[in-house]
């Protein structure tokens, strides 16, 4: 593999299988697939993803949407606050041009968002975020009902849905129990969507769903949409929850041993390298170290600073300097985002393909 390391190296096969059986799993549950693109960030492999049978996608940040929408893609929804006003200028610039949804979760987004929509002459849909036990951003189910009748009184808002993210969450408590948890999912939301209905707001879309409880989820009747992200690649996180196995791990890590110690293999990947937001033997996934060091069921990715990951190798090992090393990391959505571009492989070679969503966070 003649790239310099460390770097991210992408089975192309792998991805597209992981692409295409989410959307067989929308199709058959009858659901809308508009996946989180906040995993690759590469408006390529979203337009791969919308081929597929996606329709749009789903983005956390006004900048991802503009990049998204620069390199062609036409149904954006930014399941995130908008609240600042050079943003919400930006998003009313966006709405002109692509299809677009904005999420909000309190009247002073929504009447900021109101107000600029109306200047503009833009109808701009919107969609209501429901907290369904992460205990992040969202009103609770209690308190939609009153706040969407506040916004609904607004013009140049249209509120057309609600969505959720929740995760491997069961009764406010992470679990590996992914059917619980996809149902209690879907099961509250619909409950919200039919109050809201009942209620004289027309909610068209109910949109739920993480990678973890995608497929579950999407059985409950009344869900219309799902956004999961991590699936087009999985990652260690994913394949410990059992939603895949390594070999549905399309991104690996490469990296090379530069140094070698009776105890410690070093590699030239650290904390710049690999994400360090979800730590080794956190309950309930309890992993050992930051990654799966393929080929080393053993070894563990113990330890980290900026430029160098410290592996213990637990068993005898061969490993020389200058081998290259390949590892499959905790969580691939945030250490990509640490990486300038990425090296998509098959049978045709190595292509470099930069993240262009890169470091886009506001």
């Amino acid at each position: 593999m003649n790239i310099e390391t460390p770097a991210i190296v992408i089975n192309r096969t792998v991805m597209r299988q992981n692409i295409k059986r989410m959307a067989e799993i929308a199709r058959q549950n009858r659901v809308e697939l508009r996946p989180h693109v906040k995993t690759h960030k590469i408006p390529a492999f979203a337009l791969e993803q919308i081929a597929a049978g996606a329709v749009g996608v789903t983005v956390a940040k006004i900048a991802e949407a503009e990049v998204m929408a620069e390199h062609g893609v036409k149904d954006i929804f930014i399941a995130y606050p908008i609240v600042v006003p050079s943003k919400i200028a930006r998003v009313i610039k966006l709405a002109r041009l692509v299809k677009m949804s904005v999420g909000v979760d309190s009247l002073v987004g929504a009447r900021q968002l109101s107000a600029a929509a109306e200047e503009a002459g833009v109808l701009l849909d919107i969609r209501l975020e429901i907290d369904t036990g992460l205990k992040r951003t969202g009103v609770v189910p209690e308190d939609a009902l009153s706040l969407s009748k506040s916004i609904q009184a607004l013009p140049g808002l249209n509120l057309n849905g609600v969505f959720t993210y929740k995760g491997a969450m069961y009764q406010g408590q992470s679990t590996l129990d992914l059917e619980a948890a996809g149902e209690e999912e879907g099961r509250l939301m619909v409950a919200v969507a039919e109050e809201l209905r009942t209620n004289g707001i027309p909610i068209e879309h109910v949109s739920v769903g993480s990678s973890p409880s995608a497929a579950s989820v999407a059985k409950v009747k009344g869900i219309t949409e799902i956004r999961p992200g991590t699936y087009i690649f999985y990652d260690r996180m994913q394949t410990k929850l059992g939603v895949s196995t390594l070999q549905d791990c399309a991104a690996r890590v490469v990296v090379t041993v530069v140094s070698i110690s009776p105890e410690l293999v070093v590699v030239d990947g650290g904390s710049k390298t690999f994400a360090t937001d979800v730590q080794p033997n956190q309950a309930p996934l309890n992993l050992r170290g930051f990654g799966e060091v393929i080929g080393y069921p053993e070894a563990v990715l113990e330890r980290m600073n900026e430029e160098h990951g410290m592996i213990r190798m637990n068993t005898p090992h061969q490993l020389q300097i200058g081998d290259i090393i390949e590892i499959v990391p905790n969580h691939i959505c945030s250490t990509v985002n640490l990486h300038n571009a990425v090296y998509v492989e098959d049978e045709h070679g190595i292509e470099s393909m930069t993240v262009l969503g890169r470091g886009k966070l506001e």
